[in-house]
């Protein structure tokens, strides 16, 4: 456990998990010790706070929904309220303990007035907001704000705030809205963390027991369930990493109240650490500081954001782990707590170590068999390599129709894309910053994304109870230099019409080439002679085709009429074979490839997403669709190489074209044999017993050479020995 500051111990005292001042003692800010990050961080809070002061005490009647008004000035004034109550215990200037008064004075006469919020839609119904999520996070911000400053109130203004403001609020929260606060969900974490601190600060044990272990205090539901039931054992939060990121800030932020008033809980060690380990992952989740975005996500998030403030600040206390210290140097941010200040002065006193983003598995599910998110990393800094593949379970409400689904990054960019959802947080205009109408018939649909679509409808048929049901086995992983791998199977995603599906991504080294190719393949089986449609959704610019494309030049075709092929515009087709079953984009200054093994009438369509968009609530993005038809089975084998540059600046191109001459893929014994050959001479294969016992031994025979390997894959050098 952590060791206290010594200049803390001097000015703070950790009081119900809350840290308060001790007013005989010099205020913080005097001591002239404060790090260069947590004076900037002082300076913001500042900022804010003056600002809000010289516009005085306003707390509106709630009226609006996100992104409103009043919703707005309740966000602003919990905010507030929380870092004017961090400012006194710094400084201790009094009139930002006033000031914080004042606001929660005005709303003991306001909170005792309010029924349902009169802009409520399908959610559950707050207070000041028009869902109760938004009441638990005002809650747990402004509790702790409040708590800084309690003990220079007056006794009667104290039990004005106590019983009027803080006490009706956490009884909105755990006994009028139960339903919400016995969830398994992140709402649920952020309404037990409100009213747990609340009930800490108020020394009001029922509330805590009640936050800790469910309304029933059985331990089936409230705060600890929650640990042990949304996260996965390597710390993979069900809902995806958006959602992770968003459930992370009151998962650690009352996890520190727990560890400082109950520390016989031991909270960070509970199931093996699970918080800690949820925060790294948290981080792992992302590239070049965003996170992967998939399920319901909203792209612009990255680890610059207040929930990982705290996640890092609280985490680097518990562990001092120096690679902390790196993401805190790049986001440039910290919390104005004492693990603030810790992470800051450690930041100040030396050059953190790198953050290790590396290749990894994070299994998914309370027992970690529910499928798994692979990373497969390759090079390090900013620009590296990242495939991810996705064979995570449903992911609850939030989750999208794409078993088996992928992503790629390269070159700071993403490349191979996922939508995430259809949502303007926020912007009132966009149906009051709801997820809109077209997150149900686009965003979430598997065509909206690079998974298998069969008969073109979505995996479940689109129902999202019956997918939550089910989820892909992970088969294999590998992380070796050379040849990472994952490969996972689900048999159930078309029950109506049984296909299984297993594909296998992996980054292989090719003999002649700089960079790791992708090589995807997916097989699918059926009863039935079935239509089998596989999208990519890429960025970029198409340079050339392999392939003549039969142009829709006339008029823009839609695709379909339902399951997200009505949202997608047709700008060509056409019937590849061969070698030219190749296109080529570009973006970033880097060029990209993508090859498709070819198959009797493997037809390749060109489209690109924003029909039927009546309210231009849609991204224009491209994809390219592999069509296989009237088969009971099909094998889509592609490949995915980055080459060349372009410089427009000094006007210099390399390596515009594909370095590969041909892709093939064969069948020998069940086994997938994948031969990539380059133009320089190179041929290597990726050969794939699909077989998951790791001693088996293999072989196939390739244009009369003998071919050995152990296990489920082996990359194998056609021109020398094997690796």
């Amino acid at each position: 456990m952590r060791t206290l500051l010594l200049v803390f111990s001097a000015v703070m005292l950790a009081l119900g998990g809350l840290i308060a001042p001790l007013n005989a003692q010099e205020p913080l800010e005097k001591t002239g010790e404060l790090p260069p990050l947590y004076r900037a961080e002082m300076a913001l809070a500042e900022g804010f706070v003056s600002d809000m002061m010289a516009s005085g005490v306003v707390v509106p009647v709630p009226a609006d929904p996100g992104g409103g008004y009043t919703h707005e000035q309740h966000k602003r004034n919990y905010r507030a309220i929380y870092l004017a109550g961090q400012l006194y215990r710094i400084t201790g200037d009094r009139a930002y303990a006033d000031y914080v008064r004042d606001m929660l004075l005005a709303y003991a006469e306001l909170y005792p007035t309010l029924g349902e919020h009169p802009a409520k839609a399908n959610q559950n119904v707050g207070r000041l907001f028009w869902q109760v999520l938004n009441d638990a996070v005002w809650l747990v911000h402004a509790v702790q704000g409040y708590a800084d400053v309690r003990d220079t109130l007056s006794a009667a203004d104290r039990e004005a705030i106590d019983d009027r403001v803080f006490r009706r609020a956490a009884h909105f929260l755990s006994v009028e809205s139960q339903a919400t606060f016995d969830r398994i969900h992140n709402h649920a974490t952020w309404a037990t963390a409100g009213v747990g601190m609340t009930g800490y600060l108020l020394d009001d044990r029922d509330m805590v027991d009640r936050a800790l272990l469910g309304s029933g205090k059985t331990g089936n539901t409230g705060f600890l369930r929650q640990t042990e039931l949304l996260f996965s054992p390597d710390g993979y939060y069900t809902e995806g990493p958006y959602y992770q990121r968003y459930a992370l800030m009151p998962f650690m932020v009352f996890a520190d109240a727990i560890a400082r008033n109950d520390p016989e809980r031991g909270i960070f060690a509970h199931r093996d650490g699970i918080l800690l380990k949820a925060l790294r992952t948290t981080i792992q989740l992302t590239y070049g500081g965003y996170f992967f975005p998939f399920n319901d996500a909203i792209r612009d998030k990255s680890l610059n954001t207040d929930e990982l403030y705290h996640g890092v600040a609280i985490a680097y206390a518990e562990t001092r782990d120096p690679g902390l210290l790196a993401i805190a140097d790049w986001q440039g941010r910290t919390i104005l707590t004492e693990d603030g200040l810790l992470l800051a002065r450690d930041l100040a006193a030396g050059t953190p170590q790198p953050f290790d983003f590396r290749t990894l598995l994070l299994r998914d599910g309370p027992e970690g068999d529910r499928g798994a998110v692979a990373i497969l990393r390759d090079g390090k800094g900013p620009d590296h390599l990242a495939l991810v593949a996705k064979n995570t379970s449903q992911g609850m409400g939030h989750g999208h129709f794409d078993k088996l689904s992928w992503q790629l990054y390269d070159n700071g960019h993403e490349i191979v894309r996922d939508y995430g959802a259809a949502r303007f947080l926020n912007v009132v205009a966009k149906e009051g910053g709801r997820y809109l109408p077209e997150n149900e018939s686009w965003a979430k649909q598997t065509v909206a994304h690079n998974a298998l679509v069969v008969n073109g409808m979505s995996h479940f048929g689109g129902d999202a109870d019956l997918a939550d049901r089910h989820a892909p086995r992970q088969l294999h992983f590998s992380s070796v230099p050379g040849l990472q791998l994952s490969s996972a199977r689900i048999d159930t995603a078309y029950p109506d019409n049984p296909v299984a599906m297993q594909r296998t991504l992996a980054l292989v080294d090719v003999a002649g080439l700089a960079s790791p190719v992708v090589i995807d393949v997916l097989r699918a089986t059926g009863d039935t002679a079935n239509t089998y449609d596989l999208p990519l959704h890429y960025a970029g610019h198409i340079i050339e085709t392999g392939f003549a494309v039969d142009r829709e030049l006339a008029g823009r075709p839609v695709l379909g009429n339902s399951h997200g092929y009505q949202h997608i515009w047709v700008d060509g087709t056409a019937r590849v074979q061969g070698d030219g079953a190749f296109m080529t984009w570009l973006l970033g200054g880097r060029f990209y490839s993508y090859r498709m093994a070819a198959q009797p009438d493997l037809q390749v369509i060109l489209g690109e997403s924003g029909a039927n968009d009546p309210a231009f609530n849609l991204r224009r993005e491209p994809l390219v669709i592999q069509r296989v038809e009237g088969a009971k089975e099909t094998t889509f084998v592609s490949l995915l190489e980055p080459h060349g540059m372009s410089d427009g600046a000094t006007e210099q191109t390399v390596d515009s074209q594909s370095l590969i001459a041909s892709l093939q893929h064969r069948k020998y014994n069940g086994y997938d044999l994948v031969i990539v050959e380059t133009k320089r001479g190179g041929k290597t294969v990726l050969a794939i017993s699909n077989d998951t016992d790791p001693d088996k031994q293999h072989r196939a025979n390739i244009d009369g050479r003998m071919v050995r390997w152990t296990g489920f894959a082996e990359r194998i050098d056609l021109a020398g020995e094997k690796n």
